[in-house]
């Protein structure tokens, strides 16, 4: 009789764009294992039945990548007994309460000198070298936390594509995960099914109106671009992956085999 495995990615209610990252190839024939780590939109609105089933893995950590923002807007994550908790806030790519005040008033053509014309993409461009390049310490605190005694643990920021996105893809990159890989999985996070779910309450009528909502779905997809350019700013600022780990996040060859000897099959 063939043993069932439970599946990894279940239709979670209240939680948006949850995965495994299990199973992702490194460049020397290993596999990211399954069951250590995991990533996902906020747990802000999970039900009950969300809650047992995350409780069923063993969580040792839950890193939350939002800020205070995000965090009055969606709530606190629901408590999920003897997991730890780390907020570790990561600037947004579509953050500011000015940006989503114009866009809740249906302010367009603020919105179209702001948006239009591929300066959207470019906002999101520019937020992810940011990121790269800003926060060294906050992903150096997530690398070591992991080498040392985090895993099991779930990454997630509010739609679990950005700020969660770069912090599993630079994870990734220091297990030496194929490159392809890493984008393909990121890519997974445009699925109809695992969209972050906008829930910004406006006064306007215009607020969210077809042409506001195709101004700002470059701020909702997730391009290979956008990640790209988080790979170029590695190699223009450091001169590659290794010395961006060594350099910039002061991560040791020891620890990257520790990292390597927890998260790798």
């Amino acid at each position: 009789m063939t043993q069932q495995v439970p599946s990894t990615e279940p239709e979670l209610a209240g939680v948006r764009n949850f995965r495994d990252v299990g199973g992702l190839p490194t460049v020397d024939g290993r596999r990211v294992r399954h069951g250590v780590l995991f990533r996902s939109g906020h747990l802000a609105h999970a039900t009950a039945e969300d809650a047992a089933f995350l409780d069923t893995l063993g969580l040792h950590t839950v890193f939350d990548f939002r800020n205070a923002a995000d965090q009055k807007l969606e709530g606190p994550d629901v408590e999920l007994p003897g997991v730890r908790n780390v907020n570790l806030p990561l600037s947004d790519p579509a953050d500011g309460a000015e940006f989503w005040k114009m866009v809740r008033d249906g302010e367009i053509d603020q919105l179209r000198a702001i948006l239009d014309d591929g300066k959207a993409a470019n906002r999101m461009i520019n937020s992810y070298r940011a990121i790269i390049r800003d926060r060294t310490a906050e992903h150096a605190q997530v690398l070591r936390s992991l080498a040392e005694d985090s895993v099991p643990a779930l990454m997630h920021c509010a739609a679990g594509k950005d700020r969660a996105g770069l912090s599993v893809a630079v994870t990734l990159l220091a297990l030496g995960v194929e490159r392809e890989a890493i984008v393909a999985d990121y890519l997974e996070s445009n699925a109809k099914h695992r969209r972050y779910k906008v829930h910004r309450s406006g006064g306007s009528s215009s607020a969210y109106s077809s042409e506001v909502m195709e101004l700002l779905s470059p701020l909702f997809d997730a391009r290979a671009e956008y990640l790209t350019a988080a790979f170029d700013t590695i190699e223009e600022t450091w001169g590659g992956v290794d010395a961006y780990l060594e350099q910039g996040l002061g991560i040791t060859p020891e620890v990257r085999e520790r990292l390597r000897e927890r998260l790798l099959d």
